[in-house]
């Protein structure tokens, strides 16, 4: 199985592609396709058919999902992008962010 050093919940900003520079929160991640959905960024128009949910239909924006080597973290503590990386502290495996190396 995969493991990406990117998480729901993470604050990313985005490097790459036509929403650079724009920061968010990760709303999900798929492993399969090594994509994540950010909060806010990367829209789209999707045209939705009436349902029970949505009566009235029409054109919907939403985001959409965007490849994980076009994103960053954002270091907590500075705000900073920074690098992931793995620690063992107390027993315990956690990430740790390479620039002010707190647990992220």
């Amino acid at each position: 199985m995969k493991k990406l050093k990117i998480k729901t919940g993470d604050t990313v900003k985005i490097t790459a592609g036509d929403h650079k520079g724009t920061e968010g929160k990760v709303l999900s991640v798929n492993l399969q396709k090594n994509k994540a959905i950010v909060e806010g960024a990367n829209m789209v128009s999707k045209h939705e058919k009436p349902s029970a949910k949505n009566p009235q239909g029409g054109i919907v924006k939403k985001e959409a999902p965007i490849h994980v080597s076009n994103l960053s973290l954002v270091d907590p503590k500075s705000g900073d992008l920074t690098r992931v990386g793995y620690e063992l502290r107390d027993g315990k495996k956690v990430r740790v962010s390479k620039k002010s190396n707190e647990v992220i």
